[in-house]
């Protein structure tokens, strides 16, 4: 099996995975132990923990915006920027089947979310399948034109590309 089927087939595997967890903890109401608090957190509450996270996160500090950002979806889990983060979190500490789960649940969501797709395109480029980091410059064009986004990893594919050939 070539290495862009096999990553083929398991980013549809994480995918079906993501879906079935999200549609479960979607209908989990009826059973179970309910753990989260009796209303959901108001829109402040949610946007300073989002901005935590990214402070973490800018910080390097991946390991610890983690918890935050698996809270965010939990409460949300259509939140396509955290679970953006959360991808880009586990890229960053060498999760690549999680990141490609969360990039993947993200753009499920919404196509053309420019973050998901382009770290998606830097992850397919770490996991060598250059054609697929190729596909999400093509969406990145299509959805922002020449935005820092699509620039960003326009370079990253041609250095990949000199790499290449040298």
């Amino acid at each position: 099996m070539r290495a862009s089927d096999r990553n083929t087939a398991i980013a549809a595997a994480v995918l079906a995975a993501a879906m079935t967890f999200s549609s479960l903890t979607a209908g989990a109401a009826g059973g179970g132990t309910d753990h989260s608090a009796t209303s959901s957190p108001t829109p402040s509450v949610v946007q300073d923990d989002y901005a935590k996270a990214k402070g973490l996160i800018d910080r390097e500090q991946y390991r610890d915006a983690i918890p935050i950002l698996e809270r965010l979806v939990t409460q949300n889990p259509k939140d396509t920027d955290a679970l953006n983060e959360l991808g880009y979190s586990h890229r960053q500490l060498g999760h690549a089947e999680r990141a490609l789960g969360y990039y993947l649940k993200a753009l499920a969501i919404e196509p053309e979310h420019v973050g998901a797709n382009e770290y998606l395109g830097e992850l397919y480029l770490e996991m060598k399948d250059l054609p697929k980091a190729e596909e999400r410059l093509a969406v990145l064009q299509k959805a922002c034109g020449n935005c820092e986004q699509f620039s960003e990893l326009k370079e990253k594919i041609a250095d990949y590309k000199a790499k290449q050939q040298s």
